[in-house]
């Protein structure tokens, strides 16, 4: 599978160079709302890249991606299947800032502009990581880097991008709205892929050395 076109920005020379940049950033389409720059955390050697929707509010405040009872969700499940979350993993997000709700509510799910305009920040941080795996959670992330929505249809299906190995899962907050551990449930399914993604990372970890 091809690359999804997008307008990207100059190729950065280190990951701190396109940090810097996000952290920088002063005409993005979220620049006026009001919320923090929220990036990466985890270790930027580490083999899986996790990429996320956009901060809630934890990660507003901590200033860190998927801090908050969904990021403690995946910690569980990442150390179910053997990963260090904080060795293991690389973390990153879609959208940068949090967008703020409407309604009442404290946060929105990103717009397409948004993304859009965050996409080729992705893709960079994907190419100077280099990982051998890399997780997309939820429809926000799979709408960044492939370019299509339906997590149902998508979830557990392995993906070659630029020659990494993608897959997307849910989004661990679906998990929390869906608690049942009944076969076939959406946290039965996430311990499938999780499975799953730890043996295809095995097997390219093996074939790498």
């Amino acid at each position: 599978m091809s690359q999804p076109e997008f307008n990207a920005p100059p190729k950065y020379s280190s990951l701190e160079e396109v940090l810097s940049a996000i952290r920088g950033m002063k005409n993005d389409p979220l620049a006026n709302a009001g919320t923090n720059i929220v990036i990466s955390r985890g270790n930027s050697q580490a083999k899986l890249l996790i990429i996320g929707e956009a901060p809630g509010t934890q990660e507003n405040i901590q200033g860190k991606p998927f801090v908050g009872p969904a990021g403690q969700l995946l910690d569980k499940i990442l150390q179910a299947a053997n990963f260090n979350p904080e060795k293991d993993v690389y973390i990153t997000n879609s959208v940068f800032r949090m967008p703020p709700g409407d309604d009442g509510k404290a946060f929105r799910k990103p717009t397409d502009q948004e993304i859009e305009y965050y996409r080729p920040y992705v893709f960079e941080i994907m190419r100077l990581i280099d990982p051998l795996v890399i997780l997309l959670t939820g429809n926000v992330a799979c709408q960044s880097v492939l370019k299509k929505s339906g997590i149902t249809t998508l979830r557990g299906k392995w993906t070659q991008l630029d020659g990494h190995w993608l897959m997307p899962i849910f989004h661990p907050s679906y998990l929390l709205r869906n608690p049942s551990r009944e076969p076939y449930s959406p946290k039965s399914l996430m311990w499938d892929d999780i499975r799953e993604v730890r043996r295809k990372y095995d097997d390219l970890l093996a074939n790498s050395v």
